[in-house]
């Protein structure tokens, strides 16, 4: 069996690099510290905008319970779970079956109970998957082999009325600077080799792939990080980190 789910918008090559790191996806000192650290402005933005798209309490424990959620690209869980705390059905999918695996293998220690499946935005789409209410596609569209066909499909897996949230890396000299020579080569934060700044995304191209498509985009909303803070926050600075959203009208 494969350890590498098929499908054209999936980078075998990319695919291995996340794959031969797997087991530290839930070590916050390890390959994967970034993302911990970037964790909490990516879960306030999330939380933010879905109980703004669907109008839920601000002040429940779980406001989202009855909605479903794909966390496309979900690598260890990092997102998948704490969106399964807030009342989200969660379904995570990934092309590594390894980060599957661990995903699956932590959130079982914690009894949460989320439907992992080593797959493809293209394949629940073929299989006729049921459609849902929101869905995250973070730090993902950079890697893909199609990114206007993985959006595309994306995209048609949201209910009416369904909100998708969108993160990446703004091609620009900046971007290339600092979230690829920086963090990579000076900063050791990212294994060497993580991002191919030829494949980062402007934000008019995320637009232009879902021209003549029925949804709305909004965006695109920076995140900047701050060494003296250690932190990062929403920030006007669109030049590197930025997220966009997607509804569909109901």
């Amino acid at each position: 069996m494969s350890d590498t789910a098929p499908g054209p918008s999936v980078d075998p090559a990319d695919v291995a690099r996340f794959s031969a790191v797997a087991a530290e996806w839930w070590d916050p000192k390890g390959k994967f510290a970034p993302l911990h650290k970037f964790n909490p402005i990516r879960l306030s933005f999330i939380r933010e905008e879905a109980l703004r798209q669907f109008g839920r309490d601000f002040a429940a424990p779980r406001p989202f319970e009855g909605l479903r959620l794909l966390d496309i690209g979900c690598g260890g869980g990092l997102l998948s779970e704490p969106m399964s705390r807030l009342g989200f059905e969660v379904t995570g999918v990934d092309a590594s079956a390894k980060n599957i695996g661990v995903a699956s293998a932590h959130a079982d220690s914690l009894g949460l109970d989320i439907d992992y499946r080593c797959s493809t935005a293209e394949a629940l789409l073929e299989a006729g998957a049921a459609q849902f209410d929101v869905i995250l596609n973070m730090e993902v569209i950079e890697h893909v082999a199609d990114p206007r066909a993985f959006l595309i499909d994306c995209t048609r897996l949201l209910k009416p009325g369904g909100l998708m949230i969108v993160a990446t890396l703004n091609r620009t000299f900046k971007a290339l600077a600092f979230a690829k020579i920086g963090a990579e080569y000076v900063l050791g934060w990212l294994p060497h080799g993580a991002h191919d700044w030829t494949k980062f995304l402007k934000p008019q191209q995320i637009r232009g792939f879902l021209e003549g498509e029925p949804v709305a985009v909004e965006g695109p909303f920076g995140v900047a990080y701050d060494p003296l803070a250690n932190r990062w926050s929403q920030s006007s600075d669109v030049s590197i980190n930025y997220m966009m959203t997607v509804v569909r009208p109901g």
